[in-house]
Formats: structure tokens, C-alpha cells, sequence
């Protein structure tokens, strides 16, 4: 049976597949515990209700079977959890496509969290990100419709289009319940996983020689990149080293842990998935990169880092290999197998779980920092501004970043240097 995995599976990018997803491209029996001759009579009740709604409804064009037992199918799935969905045949298709490497869409990651369709995080330089999006905000509508009843998949699909086309997404900020219009135009997305490689200038180093970069989101070069431009820092004289997975949303399963063997010897578990069958039990452990990096290290993650970005900032801080720094994670750690029906429709269903080595669950827990540094809604709001390119902001956004100071990082080079006075001493 082929299968295919990635980190992004409870939210939907736009046109982007996710931490995992495994899918199954046949179908096979499923493996059931409940007592058949339950399982039989409570068939027969659902058998007798779709009689009766054939027979007596009064609008026949919505009582062919196929669309009852679809109907069925997608409540059935709803009610199991926000990530399990059924997908229609052209919603299966989509979702294959999902994970090329560049895609037409608004470069947002979206989740339904309490009943609520809610952006995750906006990718760099997308056009959410341009807009101003930020994670949390709560979308209301999309194109006028209510997304009230809409999963993550529906709304997936109401989102992707053609390039240039425009959607009109009405957003409630929960931090100062403002509702607000944003008319954005679908754009290929393309991603540099790795940004900002530099040295932290003295009023933040000290007398020190931190490296700082961020990573973006995981995709299959994020590992290369990241030694790459870890070598360019030690080559300059890096002593230590911060990497920012804030608003990281996440990616594919073997990127994260090829980014932990970057700083982890080979053979090392990363992570661990559990679920009811055998089966869904599997261990991820760190491959032979070439070099392992030894610089002191500090993670900083906030709640927009999900998915692949809470099995790194989890793995290393459970291995003692990095301080993590920052506010507590998303909580995106389940794994959806999609299972291919015989009419070219599938199931995403959540079967198991991801572990941390120390046994720690990331699904709705999320990855808690070592030392906790918290940021204000206009200072993240502040944080991303000072993400954009700067030719894309007004004089009133540029004025609002002269005195923006990065709390978290400067926490994560105090810790650093704490680190290396006492290594010094010792």
C-alpha cells in the first residue's frame, strides 16, 4: 500500500499538504472491535431513515442516495474531530496536488479551532502576510458566505483558485473584535524556507557572537539550507545560536527531522507516532547530515508555531539540545491517513498521535517553552511588520517599528550568554 507523509496535516494551507498526512492510495477493510450484531442493527436503523426520507421528504432533488449517503459520510466525519473530513472525488483530487512545491493561492494556514474557521499563521510574503493577516484572526466569511458549518477542506477549496483571482475574506480580530473586509488576489506561492541568517548586532550579543535565522516552514532543501547558513555563521565566528520557528506552520515530517540532525547525532529518536493498531506505531529517528552543529542553541516558538516546527522545538528540548524559548505551541500533533473509497472519494482520518521521546503528547497540548517570554498583540503585530519587505510599508507602519524591541529574542541571547559565561567558567 503506498503512503505518503507530511507535516501539515490538520491544516489545510492554501494549496499546501501538511504534517501528517498519510495517504493511502487503495482501500482496504477496515479492522472494527465493535460487536457485530450491534454494528448490523444500527445499520439498519440508518438503512430505514434514508427510506424514509426518500419516500416522504418533500424535495425530491435532494434525496438521491448518492447525495444522502454523502450528506451522512460528512457528518459522520465531523463529529469525530476537526482534522477527520470526508473528501468528495474533486476534493481528493485537490488534495493530491496539494503538496507541489509552488501553488496559487493566499499563502495562509487556516484550522477550525472551537468551531471557528481560524488562521494559523500567514506565510512570508504572501499576500495574507501582505495584508496584514495575523494568527488567531477568525474568518467570518469568504466571498459573502458564512463560514459558520465550513471544515477546513470546504473552505480549502472555496480559497484556491486561478492565479489573479480575487477573494474577499471577512475577518474578526479577537484581540479588539474588529470585523474587517480583506480583498486579496491568489498569487503562486513560493517559499524560502530559510531567512535572515545573520549575526545579532552587540546591544542584543553583547560581548558575545550569536548566529540568528529563521526558519520559515519546512519543505525538502529547509535541512540543507539550515547547514549551510550555519556554517556561514560559525565561519564569522558564531558562538551560539538562535533559530526562530515562530509562525512556523509546519511542513513535511522528514525535513523536521533532517533539521534536528543538524544539531543531533545519527540513530537519535526525534519523535514517535502512536494509535489503536500496530501499524500506527512508528519511530523517526536523525540521519547522518555530515556534520552535527555544537553551538549552544535556543528555539524560539510562539502559538503560530505547529505542526513540524513543535517536533523540532520538541525533540530538542526533551534531548537537553536547545533552550526553547517563547510562549507555548500550536498543538498540532495528529496524523490523518487518507483512505481512497472505491468512487474516487476518501476519508482523512485521524489515527494516531505524535510523541515527543520523553512521551509528551504535542495534539492540543503544544510544545511548552523552558523559559516563558511573552509578547503583547501590538508587539506580534509589530514583529511581523518588521518581516515585510520594507519597500511595502507605509510611513505609519515604518514609524510604528522604531521602537520595537524583540522581547523573546533578546530573552533567548540572555539565556545564550548565560550558557557560555558558565561553559567559560567551568
Amino acid at each position: 500500500m503506498k503512503r505518503r507523509i507530511c507535516l501539515s496535516g490538520v491544516f489545510l494551507l492554501l494549496a499546501f499538504g501538511f504534517l501528517g498526512v498519510r495517504v493511502y492510495d487503495s482501500f482496504a477493510a477496515p479492522v472494527l472491535s465493535t460487536n457485530e450484531e450491534s454494528a448490523y442493527n444500527q445499520i439498519t436503523v440508518f438503512t430505514r431513515a434514508m427510506l424514509l426520507i426518500r419516500q416522504d421528504y418533500v424535495d425530491e432533488k435532494k434525496i438521491s442516495y448518492h447525495d444522502l449517503i454523502y450528506s451522512a459520510l460528512r457528518g459522520m466525519m465531523s463529529n469525530l474531530d476537526p482534522h477527520s473530513q470526508f473528501m468528495e472525488p474533486v476534493s481528493y483530487k485537490d488534495m493530491q496536488d496539494d503538496t507541489k512545491s509552488q501553488f496559487g493561492g493566499l499563502g495562509v494556514v487556516v484550522a477550525v479551532r472551537d468551531g471557528v474557521l481560524t488562521i494559523v499563521s500567514p506565510m512570508e510574503d504572501s499576500p495574507g502576510f501582505k495584508a496584514g493577516l495575523l494568527p488567531g484572526d477568525q474568518i467570518l466569511k469568504i466571498n459573502g458566505t458564512s463560514t459558520e458549518k465550513t471544515d477546513v477542506n470546504e473552505a480549502v477549496t472555496q480559497l484556491r483558485g486561478e492565479v489573479g483571482g480575487k477573494v474577499t475574506l471577512t475577518v474578526l480580530r479577537p484581540s479588539n473584535r474588529d470585523i474587517k473586509d480583506y480583498t486579496l488576489t491568489r498569487e503562486i506561492i513560493k517559499v524560502a524556507s530559510v531567512k535572515d541568517a545573520k549575526l545579532l548586532p552587540a546591544e542584543i550579543a553583547g560581548d558575545h557572537k550569536i548566529g540568528y535565522l529563521r526558519i520559515t516552514q519546512f519543505n525538502e532543501p529547509t535541512a540543507d539550507e539550515l547547514g549551510k547558513r550555519l556554517d556561514e555563521l560559525e565561519a564569522k565566528g558564531a558562538q551560539a545560536a538562535i533559530v526562530d520557528l515562530r509562525y512556523n506552520p509546519g511542513g513535511l515530517l522528514d525535513s523536521a527531522v533532517k533539521v534536528c540532525s543538524q544539531f543531533l547525532p545519527p540513530g537519535q529518536m526525534v519523535v514517535y507516532t502512536e494509535g489503536r493498531v500496530p501499524s500506527q506505531k512508528k519511530t523517526y529517528r536523525t540521519v547522518d547530515m555530515g556534520k552535527q552543529h555544537k553551538l549552544p542553541l535556543a528555539i524560539l516558538i510562539n502559538n503560530g508555531s505547529a505542526s513540524a516546527a513543535e517536533i523540532v522545538s520538541g525533540a530538542l528540548k526533551d534531548l537537553n539540545r536547545a533552550i526553547i524559548v517563547g510562549e507555548t505551541s500550536f498543538g498540532k500533533g495528529s496524523v490523518q491517513s487518507v483512505i481512497q473509497l472505491p468512487d474516487g472519494s476518501a476519508l482523512r482520518l485521524t489515527t494516531a498521535k505524535y510523541y515527543t521521546p520523553s512521551k509528551q503528547v504535542i495534539h492540543e497540548h503544544g510544545v511548552a517553552p523552558t523559559i516563558r517570554a511573552t509578547l503583547t498583540p501590538e508587539q506580534d503585530r509589530q514583529l511581523l511588520l518588521a518581516r515585510r519587505d520594507e519597500v511595502s510599508l507605509s510611513d505609519g507602519e515604518k514609524k510604528d517599528l522604531a521602537g520595537f524591541h524583540d522581547a523573546q529574542l533578546e530573552r533567548a541571547a540572555d539565556a545564550l550568554k548565560g550558557v557560555m559565561i558558565y561553559a567559560s567558567r567551568k
